[in-house]
C-alpha cells in the first residue's frame, strides 16, 4: 500500500468496546469500528463503534444481517466502517485469530486502510492496577505489502492514538462503577429486538 495510515480512535467508541470486552470476561467478542478520512488521507478517524457478538462470533448469517443494519444506520451519519476489533476468550492469547482475521479480511475488501483492533489484556489489566497509562489497551495490525495482518511494532502507540488523551481514566470510573452491564451487543438485539445495539443511552 505504501503509505501507512495512523488511526485515531475516539473516547466513547474506545470505550464502548473495553466495555463490551469487560462484560463477558469468558468469552470471545468482537465488534465493529465506524469512521472516516480526515487529514491529507492518512489518518483514519474512529468515530464510533459497535458491538458484535460474544457468542455467535464467526456465524456467517447473523454477523451479515449486523453489518447491513450497522451500514444502513451509519451511512445517514457519514460514516462508513473501517475496522475491527476482537478480545480473545483466553487471557494469554496475545493472536489474532483466524476468525478475527476472516472477519477483517472482508472490512478490508471495502476498506483498504482497514485497522483491526485487538484487545491487550495483559496492558488492560496493568491500566486496571496502575491507572497510568493514557496509551489504548489495544494492539494494532494493518495489511502488510503482502496482504497479510501484521502486528504493528512497539512503535504502534504512535500509529493508534485516542483523541480523547483522558480516556483510560473515564474508562476505568466506568468499570468500576459497573458501567459494563449496560452495554448491548447484537447478540443482545437479536434475542430482544427491543434492546438498543446502538447503545444511545450508554454515556448519558
Amino acid at each position: 500500500m505504501g503509505i501507512e495510515s495512523t488511526y485515531e480512535i475516539h473516547q466513547n467508541a474506545y470505550i464502548k468496546l473495553i466495555l463490551h470486552a469487560s462484560k463477558h470476561k469468558t468469552s470471545a467478542v468482537n465488534g465493529v469500528l465506524l469512521g472516516r478520512i480526515s487529514g491529507d488521507s492518512t489518518v483514519v478517524e474512529i468515530v464510533e463503534s459497535v458491538p458484535l457478538f460474544h457468542s455467535q462470533i464467526g456465524v456467517l448469517p447473523p454477523l451479515e444481517i449486523a453489518l447491513i443494519m450497522i451500514e444502513e444506520y451509519y451511512c445517514d451519519k457519514g460514516l462508513s466502517i473501517v475496522g475491527y476489533f476482537h478480545a480473545n476468550e483466553r487471557f494469554d492469547d496475545s493472536e489474532l485469530g483466524s476468525v478475527a482475521k476472516n472477519i477483517a479480511d472482508h472490512i478490508y475488501k471495502y476498506f483498504p486502510q482497514a485497522a483491526a483492533l485487538l484487545l491487550d489484556n495483559k496492558k488492560f489489566e496493568t491500566l486496571s492496577k496502575e491507572g497510568k497509562d493514557r496509551s489504548p489497551v489495544m494492539q494494532l495490525y494493518t495489511k502488510d505489502a503482502s496482504r497479510s495482518w501484521k502486528l504493528v511494532g512497539s512503535d504502534g502507540s504512535s500509529r493508534l492514538k485516542i483523541k480523547q488523551p483522558s480516556a483510560n481514566v473515564i474508562l476505568l470510573d466506568y468499570i468500576s462503577s459497573g458501567k459494563w452491564k449496560d452495554i448491548i451487543d447484537f447478540d443482545d438485539h437479536l434475542d430482544d429486538i427491543s434492546k438498543d445495539w446502538v447503545n444511545t443511552e450508554l454515556f448519558n
